[in-house]
């Protein structure tokens, strides 16, 4: 479907600087974009090519406006601004409200009634599906769980019994929501003693969580996951875990149980938080970095060593040995320093 640029105008909260009745009815890159598509420009690397753009419309910061002879959406944020054009031009799909022969309903669960089941989906006992929600293929919704309105809960995931999901969430094939935690007690001969995990997942409204990413259930209170964060592919969330409003994560970060995530937080790919710390609000975890104690926000962290080739680095890790050994003769040389300028003796 086609909207016109004063359309696009409001929705991106843009300045049209053109044709306010030229329709455009896509997005595409700035080098490929045709007279019926809108492109953006967010980074000073890109300038070069808005001169040479073919786009029906460029959404433009004020500083990059003169480059471009056609139609432009000056904005502060080209990137918000693109997003919410392509969310208008990219309405997520409908789906109608049907139930596949081979569901699973169990009797006792209460499904709305323009909820849409897929092929093999199962819903237990007890579970309370609301308006809108719909579940993909082979997805697993336990028993007593609850689905809040409009959620889409993608193909093969399992929600485990009692879990609790808000309203228009995303969940994304594989996810796996309320497994059991990894709670275990060493017992004097060795062996390991599995402690029942007995809380749940209690997840808020507006929340994205990708494919295969695993949010374990508490052991004794919740794990709880605040409204509109964010979640990437392949994640680990460990149990009685708190995440705040609006944190975002990338994919492979691995959070350890207890540990307490401020709101508005950004963990980057890779990142790994040890279990029983608190995260302030506003705090960033750059790609690959380890953070082992407790943080206040705002703030920006980072601890990972970048590579480097393997001899140099074998010959730092020889170093690292003799760090210890350098530090105190390190401390004896500055005494001995402090004695002579004060006219001590050595």
């Amino acid at each position: 479907m086609a909207y016109t640029l004063g359309d696009l105008a409001r929705v991106a909260h843009a300045t049209l600087r053109g044709d306010e009745k030229a329709e455009i009815e896509g997005v595409a890159p700035l080098n490929k974009a045709s007279a019926r598509e809108v492109a953006y420009c967010a980074s000073p690397r890109y300038r070069a090519l808005i001169p040479g753009s073919a786009a029906g419309a460029l959404i433009l910061q004020a500083c990059d406006a003169d480059l471009f002879a056609g139609n432009v959406l000056l904005c502060a944020d080209p990137r918000t601004a693109f997003a919410r054009i392509a969310s208008v031009l990219y309405p997520p799909e409908k789906v109608a409200p049907d139930r596949h022969p081979s569901a699973v309903i169990h009797a006792d669960a209460s499904v709305a009634p323009d909820v849409a089941v897929g092929a093999q989906a199962v819903i237990e006992a007890g579970a309370i599906l609301e308006s809108g929600v719909v579940v993909g293929p082979g997805a697993i919704i336990g028993e007593r769980c609850v689905i809040g309105s409009g959620t889409r809960i993608e193909a093969r995931v399992v929600i485990m019994h009692d879990c609790v999901i808000g309203k228009n969430c995303v969940i994304s094939p594989g996810a796996v929501i309320g497994g059991e935690g990894f709670g275990y007690v060493r017992e004097p001969d060795g062996r390991w003693l599995k402690v029942p995990q007995l809380g749940r997942v209690v997840i808020g409204d507006d929340v994205d969580i990708g494919a295969n990413t695993t949010i374990d259930r508490g052991a004794l209170g919740d794990t709880v996951i605040g409204d509109g964060v964010k979640l990437d592919n392949l994640i680990q969330i460990a149990h009685n875990v708190k995440i705040g409003d609006h944190t975002a994560m990338a994919g492979c970060v691995g959070i350890a149980g207890s540990a307490v995530i401020g709101k508005r937080c950004l963990i980057a790919g890779g990142a790994g938080i040890v279990g029983h710390i608190t995260v302030g609000d506003d705090v960033e975890v750059t790609a690959m970095s380890f953070l082992k104690g407790s943080v206040e926000g705002p703030g920006r962290f980072s601890s990972s060593l970048p590579a480097t080739s393997a001899d140099a680095w074998a010959r730092n890790v020889g170093r690292f040995r003799h760090l210890d050994e350098l530090a105190r003769r390190l401390r004896r040389a500055e005494q001995t320093i402090k004695q002579i300028l004060s006219g001590g003796k050595r």
